[in-house]
């Protein structure tokens, strides 16, 4: 594999993203997603998506534009967030959801990238998430058609705790602020959350970047995700590395 990761648009970066593709996103809420990667995988036309991710965008952008096209069959996902059209193929048996406790969602990706299979956590025990339970995908009348399975509960030194699955998947869409030619990133802000695990849990890592560098250029301290987990770097135009948008606006007087 090239050093040179770099790959001139996101279409030609999406191209071989195959029908049935498991896919990790990055960011959150609206914060750090790859708003590119996602439009050139709408127009690749790939579908029978699963998608894992801190929440499915909202209505008319980010993930949220691949719902509204019928291209994402199975989210994994912390909360349904400020997306209506996500609620209501969820309400109507149109989507598996599975829905995980935030913390536990970045851990199982993070653990799929650091080569572990499962690990233990207290967080979600005596509740469905360890019991099971939890409605997965509904029938059109409105019963459940599937639901979660109970998760093995063990005590670890005084405590119970409940075992959980790492994730793998085949392809993770990463936004990072700056990359050099061989991948390795660095994060924004709020965009730091998601992306670096995400990225560690595909097996092939696709990133937009808003700036991109040559290889030295950024110190070894600065950087937040290592170059190894990175496969494809796709340079933004400063026009599209300036178009960011934002859930909600709350303003108020002086």
């Amino acid at each position: 594999m090239s050093l040179d990761k770099v790959v001139a648009t996101p279409a030609a970066a999406v191209a071989d993203i195959a029908d049935g593709s498991s896919l990790a996103v990055g960011g959150f809420g609206l914060a750090g997603i790859p708003w590119f990667l996602i439009e050139a995988l709408l127009e690749q036309g790939a579908s029978d998506l699963t998608v894992v991710s801190n929440n499915c965008g909202v209505d008319g952008a980010g993930l949220g534009l691949l719902l509204e096209r019928g291209r994402i069959s199975r989210v994994i996902a912390s909360y349904v967030g400020e997306n209506k059209e996500f609620a209501r193929q969820y309400l109507a048996g149109e989507l598996t959801l599975e829905l995980t406790p935030q913390g536990t969602l970045a851990e199982r990706l993070r653990a799929g990238g650091s080569g572990i299979g499962a690990f233990f956590t207290p967080t979600g025990v005596g509740t469905l998430v360890s019991e099971g339970g939890l409605p997965w995908r509904y029938a059109p009348d409105g019963t459940v058609a599937v639901a979660s399975p109970a998760k093995e509960v063990r005590t670890i030194q005084g405590r119970d705790m409940v075992l959980e699955e790492a994730i793998v998947t085949d392809v993770a869409l990463i936004r990072a602020a700056v990359a050099d030619r061989s991948g390795n990133c660095v994060f924004h802000a709020a965009a730091r959350n998601f992306n670096p695990v995400a990225a560690m849990a595909g097996r092939l890592t696709i990133v937009e970047a808003e700036r991109v560098v040559d290889v030295g250029d950024l110190a070894p301290d600065a950087i937040h995700l290592p170059g190894v987990f990175v496969r494809r770097v796709v340079p933004l135009t400063p026009e599209q590395a300036a178009q960011k948008r934002i859930e909600k606006r709350t303003t108020r007087g002086a």
